[in-house]
């Protein structure tokens, strides 16, 4: 998937690359998404701009991109070909679960070497089961990872619905492929909806199936997930996000097993064990009136919370050796190692997009460095810049350099953090304005300052 916008662009990497891909283009985040709705499998690789209507001059639209990207399909490769080249934006690119960034003009053949070479390691990827020592796939030995462990034998065997919390990029997908590989019956279907993920006009249909004609575009009967998975385990990914109607619906499913085909009047039973996971606070949606409080009660039968990954403490290395030495197997290349300022900097970096992010992380340095030895500004390079203060000697490399602009530096951190505070708001100026400490008049007025800016 191509999403550009400028049409020449997206044209000329179509003609470019078209030999060696099936190309689909977009010029949006949203026309991007609609697209993935109706694509009948979701896209292995992403080429994505940063600057995207209707804010083009500012990386927004990217950045919201590829969260959306990884929400619909987690095992997408997805690569910025943008203009906006500067460093933090590369680097918060990354943190989102980018694979790499790529600085506009770039020559095709070159693109051409990273997605065939992305594509590659993907393939190896799904051939090979991940060397982890842990027969569940669990990596770590903190006491939080051995109390999750545990959880996962307890409750696996048990026919009841598991309500698995955590932030985006923990692993909650992992904790429900364990859960299923423990349930006694490993072989049997294993279907997953990411809520989020798809029009919520399409769930019902997806979940319920539905008969032929029993809405436009309905030209034969299909079945759904329920009915697909009716001996084996449905995941309900992002459960909070599911239209308040289809949670009542959802609800007499997991009372008595009972559902109906859109388009039909007989009544079907599914025994699927359903797994809901949710990287938000659903009680909190309870209160708000947003999630209905039976539904919840029902799928918290089993409830398991994944801590995020700067609370694992010396895991963090454990799953830089394991992801080292699987990624160093895969490509042939002796693995890279660190050296002790860098796995100063790597113990103490928060991992905001926990494991996902130092997944990333790993893949990027193994085939940049490989058999080498990273530093500390190498490793850096590679973090997050909202989430990595600068040291003072890092500060007066910086401006011994002679090129720093004090004015830029403050004016694109500044736009981070709005950015950000309206995301946490919704899009809300006054509370955006509350996040950020500042009266909602200022705020408008340092958006205005910010999208007449151009960035690059």
């Amino acid at each position: 998937m191509i999403v550009d916008d400028d049409p020449l662009i997206c044209e000329g990497l179509a003609v470019a690359l078209g030999d060696s891909f099936e190309i689909h283009q977009a010029g949006s985040r949203v026309a991007a998404i609609d697209l993935l709705r109706q694509l009948p499998a979701p896209p292995q690789l992403a080429l994505i701009d940063l600057g995207l209507p209707p804010t083009p001059h500012r990386p927004d639209e990217g950045f919201y991109l590829i969260a959306e990207l990884l929400a619909h399909s987690p095992k997408i490769r997805i690569f910025v070909l943008s203009g906006q080249d500067e460093q933090s934006n590369a680097r918060h690119a990354r943190a989102l679960g980018a694979t790499d960034f790529i600085a506009k003009p770039c020559q095709p053949e070159k693109i051409r070497k990273y997605l065939a070479d992305a594509l590659s390691m993907r393939d190896s990827e799904h051939g090979h089961d991940e060397p982890d020592g842990q027969s569940l796939g669990i990596v770590g030995q903190s006491p939080a990872i051995q109390a999750l462990r545990s959880q996962i034998v307890m409750y696996a065997p048990m026919p009841y619905p598991v309500l698995i919390e955590g932030e985006s990029g923990c692993g909650k997908e992992l904790v429900a492929a364990a859960l299923q590989k423990l349930s006694g019956n490993p072989g049997a279907p294993f279907k997953l909806l990411n809520c989020a993920a798809i029009a919520p006009t399409l769930i019902e249909p997806t979940l319920f199936g539905h008969s032929k004609g029993a809405f436009t575009g309905a030209t034969s009967a299909q079945t759904g997930f329920f009915e697909d998975a009716s001996s084996g385990t449905l995941l309900l990914d992002e459960i909070g996000e599911l239209p308040m109607e289809l949670q009542t619906k959802l609800l007499r499913v997991l009372e008595n097993g009972e559902y109906q085909r859109i388009g039909e009047t007989a009544t079907r039973k599914s025994h699927a064990r359903i797994i809901a996971a949710t990287n938000r606070n659903l009680r909190n949606a309870v209160r708000a009136g947003t999630f209905r409080d039976d539904l919840y009660h029902r799928l918290n039968v089993f409830s398991i919370t994944v801590p995020p990954l700067r609370e694992l403490g010396r895991d963090k290395l454990t799953l830089l050796n394991h992801f080292r030495a699987y990624y160093a197997q895969q490509t042939g290349h002796a693995p890279f190692e660190l050296d002790t300022e860098a796995l100063r900097c790597w113990e103490h970096y928060s991992f905001p997009g926990n494991t996902r992010e130092l997944r990333n992380i790993v893949i990027r340095l193994s085939a940049k460095h490989p058999g080498r030895t990273v530093g500390a500004m190498q490793l850096q390079e590679e973090f997050d810049p909202l989430d990595t203060p600068a040291s003072r000697g890092q500060v007066l490399d910086v401006l011994m350099a002679g090129n720093f602009n004090l004015d830029h530096y403050l004016r694109e951190q500044e736009g981070y953090y709005i950015a950000a505070a309206l995301e946490l708001a919704e899009g809300n100026i006054s509370e955006a304005a509350k996040l950020l400490g500042i009266n909602r008049t200022t705020l408008h007025s340092r958006i205005d300052a910010h999208e007449k800016q151009p960035t690059g």
